[in-house]
């Protein structure tokens, strides 16, 4: 089995979701707490072993280009007026471990990732979201390596969801429990709540192995007009070689607004320093947003 070296990153999207604010920034540089996005997703590879790092990306994504590039101006200004270059470390990766592909055409997922087909090569890779902010100790994506090494196949990362969820996402048709695993029997992409097989949804980190390229060079439609991951790893799965994974963590859909704030107030909570402080403002402001709920039910009833 070969080893896992190269994680793709689908950074083409518009972000619809978030808007205002992904009308000129990249969804994937908008920054929680102290870091874009990009940046959480990149240090969960590295510590998963990733090295060859491909980047999907389309007009007006510049930025994060920018983002991995040695800012000498920046270093200097720093340099002079004594202040430390400590956070910049990690934007910094390897001379020529970084590549970037253009998806021309918003046309889904699968055709993303078939964009890189040519870096891929005859090896398995990973797949990162961005927008899935993980959080966990080991990274996501280390905790799926190990799954990996030990089954080989297509490794899929799972949440339970509520049912009355399962049109946003593509859900797992489980087959056989293997205990921190399960053997996939199929997916389907967004169905309606009564039409779902189970409460298994697929959330934003993959290990596939390269014959997922070929289904995926088809270019068929799927799940509104585009051409859908979920339904090249339904045919994959009928090899019986794909495995949903649970992850040991947190998700926190930053695509959306409401997700967005929540994991800056999360990941705060985790940062020496700011812990007290935001504890402090929390409990100094829920009480009176309690009262205003309850004073908004009150007159709604």
């Amino acid at each position: 089995m070969k080893k896992l070296r190269k994680a793709v990153f689908p950074v083409a999207g518009l972000g619809t979701r978030i808007l205002p604010a992904t009308k000129a920034i990249p969804k994937e540089m908008l920054t929680i707490v102290d870091k874009p996005l990009i940046q959480y997703a990149v240090e969960e590879a590295l510590e998963a072993g990733i090295e060859h790092f491909i980047f999907i990306t389309a007009r007006g994504k510049s930025a994060l280009e920018d983002h991995f590039d040695i800012a000498f101006e920046l270093e200097a200004t720093l340099h002079a007026r004594g202040k430390s270059k400590a956070p910049l470390a990690k934007t910094r990766l390897q001379p020529g471990s970084i590549s970037y592909v253009r998806q021309q055409e918003p046309l889904g997922l699968g055709h993303a990732i078939w964009c890189a087909r040519e870096l891929i090569g005859n090896e398995p890779f990973a797949v990162l979201l961005p927008d899935d902010l993980m959080v966990g100790s080991p990274s996501c994506l280390a905790q799926m390596a190990e799954v990996h090494a030990e089954h080989g196949g297509n490794i899929i990362c799972t949440q339970r969801i509520p049912r009355e969820e399962s049109g946003r996402y593509g859900i797992v048709i489980p087959e056989e429990d293997l205990g921190n695993v399960t053997r996939i029997g199929g997916m389907v992409e967004k169905p309606a709540p009564a039409d779902a097989p189970s409460d298994m949804a697929i959330v934003g980190r993959y290990i596939l192995e390269p014959d997922i390229l070929s289904l995926l060079a088809t270019q068929e439609r799927g799940a509104g007009g585009e051409i859908q991951l979920t339904d090249a790893l339904a045919r994959a799965a009928a090899k019986g070689t794909s495995f949903g994974f649970n992850f040991e963590g947190r998700r926190y859909d930053c695509g959306d607004a409401t997700g967005f704030v929540i994991a800056n107030l999360a990941i705060a909570m985790m940062r020496p320093g700011m812990t007290g402080p935001v504890e402090d403002f929390l409990s100094a402001r829920l009480p009176v947003a309690a009262g205003r709920a309850a004073e908004r039910s009150h007159v709604a009833l």
